[in-house]
């Protein structure tokens, strides 16, 4: 019973999840310092702090104080807004010029020059139209 919690627990999969939720916790942690240090200052002094809070509406003798709420939704498509901009964006940029292409492959196949038909790079002949062919290229 234990060997197969051992097997379990030291599959390739569950270790990197386990990697996986450390450094996402220690990332977020970057990122909310990152939100509350730099952007909400930013956002603040470009758009001013969005406050809807004394907003509500009573149903009888039941009052709803959505303002909160909708508070929290402007702050949040702000913020989602900016942390996609100032560091997702840039991430991507980053990883994309960090990426390098692997050379292309050498071709398999030319042209015939006869009929334009796909043939072997090593072909001697056309098989299509029997035209002579030399040379590796056409």
């Amino acid at each position: 019973m234990l060997s197969g919690f051992k097997q379990f627990i030291l599959r390739g999969n569950v270790v990197d999840m386990a990697v996986g939720i450390v450094i996402g916790g220690a990332f977020g942690t970057i990122v909310t310092a990152l939100v509350k240090d730099l952007i909400n200052p930013i956002i603040a002094l470009l758009v001013g702090k969005p406050d809807f809070t004394g907003i509500s509406f009573t149903i009888g003798t039941t009052v709803f104080p959505i303002g909160d709420f909708i508070t929290a939704v402007v702050s949040f498509v702000l913020l989602a807004g900016a942390v996609y901009f100032f560091v997702v964006t840039p991430v991507n940029a980053l990883v994309a010029r960090m990426h390098k292409d692997p050379a292309p492959a050498d071709p398999t196949t030319k042209k015939c020059p006869e009929c334009l038909s796909e043939i072997p790079i090593d072909a001697r002949r056309c098989a299509h139209c029997s035209q002579p062919v030399m040379g590796k290229a056409a």
